[in-house]
């Protein structure tokens, strides 16, 4: 039995009425009517794909980082994406995980930033609406059983204070001084804890840069789906900015004595 009430009382199996006893009723489609409309699909997994980023508050505001590889499957396919981006005033996303579900997002929000602007009531959006609006936003694309792949980092400062806040596809949300996403979570996460939680107040912006530097360092080392080259974002009470790609300084001399690489087979 469904919600339709010419339906109630006829099998389920519309085939099954040999006795012709049920109206057969033609049931409601809802679909688009169009010819696209038997192409419609939902993504059943990330195609291409960022790996981690890393965010910390510091004494001034909110860092963030994020390298610049978009990855298909195991090949390093796009080098100069990058992942993180400025919504409004007072806000800077980091998003790992489908590169396409997250220009949908940046669309989304950059409409929605127009939309705000255009009411012209003097009110501008924050890091924790807009944290708020993922949320409902990813949920909902959950509950439909089409979820946006990513994992979203909300970093800000408004009013004379700094948010940072965790989002994915599953609606799942988050806040704390230190956040990563991927494989940043397992692996830089200890490093970010140890450095900054406790002290957030006290680090200068040098610090917090060298804390992300080596951070990223250590992901590059560790992680197969990163790349050396990355992004750092700041979010002060000047406002956001994203800085020039930079690379990291690595040394591999050191593989030379481990065995099964490059000739060395013994």
């Amino acid at each position: 039995m469904d919600h339709f009430p010419t339906n109630w009382g006829r099998p389920r199996n519309d085939t099954v009425d040999a006795y012709n006893t049920y109206p057969l009723h033609q049931r409601p489609d809802w679909r688009p009517k169009d010819s696209f409309a038997d192409g419609i699909q939902r993504t059943q997994q990330p195609i291409v794909t960022g790996t981690s980023v890393l965010a910390i508050k510091y004494k001034d505001g909110i860092m963030m980082a994020a390298d610049n590889l978009a990855s298909y499957g195991s090949l390093a396919r796009f080098k100069d994406i990058q992942r993180l981006h400025v919504v409004g005033d007072y806000t800077i996303l980091g998003a790992g995980g489908d590169m396409s579900d997250f220009q949908h997002i940046q669309h989304t929000l950059d409409s929605l930033m127009i939309e705000e602007f255009s009411v012209d009531d003097g009110h501008k959006l924050g890091p924790p609406e807009i944290y708020e609006y993922l949320s409902r936003l990813m949920y909902g694309r959950r509950s439909e059983m089409n979820p946006l792949w990513n994992s979203i980092l909300v970093g800000g400062f408004k009013d004379g204070k700094s948010f940072l806040g965790y989002v994915d596809l599953l609606g799942t949300t988050y806040s704390a001084s230190t956040l990563a996403t991927g494989y940043g979570s397992m692996i830089a996460q200890p490093l970010l804890r140890k450095a900054v939680e406790g002290r957030e107040h006290l680090i200068t912006e040098e610090e917090a840069r060298e804390i992300i530097k080596t951070s990223m360092k250590v992901l590059f080392y560790r992680d197969a789906r990163s790349l050396n080259k990355y992004q750092i974002g700041t979010i002060t009470a000047a406002g956001p900015k994203i800085y020039e790609a930079q690379s990291s300084e690595t040394e591999w001399s050191f593989a030379e004595g481990i065995r099964g690489y490059g000739a060395q087979t013994q």
